[in-house]
């Protein structure tokens, strides 16, 4: 419930059937076939195969009778070129389904590819919102990674392959029909994947919970989000195979993702994607850098204050009525950045600071930044790039 007691209208639409634990990967063949389908677009990224994950989807499907065509060339953050590639490769061969495997990237390329394979034109026609007009091609999700939550969303973030921004280009007939989420999949991550990702999904959690479009379908997967993630992360941190912790982790990103498709992101988005395509940051360290600021720049609204009230409570830090919940809720997402070994200032990345006002009119720009509780422009996104400066 919003911090007023006042309940808002909102319009929940669930479309994706979720299977959630250990060893679920092994139904992926007999999930395609429930759907009908025969020909299948494996779309993943080739740094996969030294854990065996596409070779295992694709010999889960051929033993269910499925024709499997594997793209495996999907690069982090891919722009509308990949998808482009992936086009290419798929308009030449009888497809009637796609699966994506692997992190955010791989789901959101192959999203954008179902896109162009059924409704023509580019990746930047579909900008916003419901654009597309023809039905699309069931989409199977199968992450690997704990972070985007990409699978319960209906939005591809694809780039510009030209300035690197990011664009969201979303449609309900975009949804995946099933998501499989197998924590298995997902202890092969390098350390440095766990921690990037996993503070992507940390910060889904945190600001979902607070932004102008929350309602409280929205709120429930933010919160059940962050009472998982909060308390798994530290753990998968110290003892990467720790199957429980991953699952968690993994359901808590899902749950985010969720809560994303129902009410958007803020302020700490819009500021982490021209840290990206200026300095080539990881979107996770860029959230991990930015949270913390926005988080307390948002505290300063006393019904926000309150919100992040609920989450301090939800993690031991404080009271949930506590007046410096907003500051201890920052210093307590900084100290997980700090523990898991991602920067914590733009003092090694930004190295002039002149660049500043540039980065914030870019910032201003982005569409998350528009669902931020606290109103931001240019010049509030100047100033909180500066006060992570050091």
């Amino acid at each position: 419930m919003s911090a007023d007691n006042t309940l808002p209208s909102f319009d929940y639409d669930p479309r994706t059937r979720v299977l959630f634990g250990a060893g679920m990967l092994q139904r992926l063949g007999e999930i395609v076939r429930e759907q009908g389908c025969m020909r299948v677009l494996l779309v993943t990224d080739h740094g996969l195969k030294d854990a065996g994950h596409p070779q295992r989807a694709e010999s889960l499907l051929r033993q269910s009778g499925c024709e499997v065509r594997m793209w495996d060339e999907v690069p982090p953050n891919p722009t509308s070129a990949d998808v482009e590639r992936g086009l290419e490769f798929a308009r030449h061969r009888p497809i009637d389904l796609i699966v994506g495997l692997g992190g955010g990237s791989s789901m959101d390329c192959a999203k954008g590819i179902n896109f162009l394979l059924t409704n023509g034109g580019t990746m930047s026609d579909y900008r916003g919102t419901g654009k597309a007009t023809q039905p699309m091609l069931p989409f199977i999700a199968v992450p690997t990674t704990s972070g985007t939550g990409s699978e319960g969303q209906s939005y591809a973030v694809i780039a510009d392959p030209v300035t690197h921004m990011k664009m969201a280009c979303g449609d309900k007939k975009a949804l995946a029909r099933v998501a499989i989420l197998d924590p298995e999949l997902t202890v092969t991550m390098p350390h440095s994947v766990t921690v990037a990702t996993g503070f992507d999904a940390i910060s889904h959690a945190v600001e979902t919970y607070v932004t102008l479009r929350r309602n409280p379908v929205s709120q429930l997967f933010s919160r059940q989000a962050w009472q998982l993630l909060s308390r798994a992360f530290p753990l998968v941190v110290e003892n990467p195979r720790d199957l429980e912790a991953r699952g968690a982790m993994l359901l808590g990103s899902h749950l985010a993702g969720t809560a994303i498709e129902n009410s958007m992101l803020g302020a700490t988005h819009a500021l982490a994607n021209p840290l990206s395509a200026h300095f080539g940051t990881t979107h996770g360290e860029a959230i991990a850098i930015m949270l913390p600021r926005v988080v307390r720049y948002n505290g300063g609204v006393s019904s926000i204050r309150r919100l992040y009230g609920d989450l301090c409570e939800d993690a031991g830090l404080c009271s949930a009525k506590d007046k410096a919940a907003g500051d201890t809720l920052a210093g307590h997402l900084a100290w997980l950045a700090d523990r898991a070994g991602l920067p914590t200032s733009l003092e090694a990345i930004v190295t002039d600071a002149t660049i500043l006002p540039t980065l914030a009119a870019e910032a201003a720009e982005q569409w998350t930044g528009t669902f931020n509780p606290r109103p931001v422009g240019a010049a509030e996104l100047e100033e909180l790039y500066r006060c992570a400066l050091n």
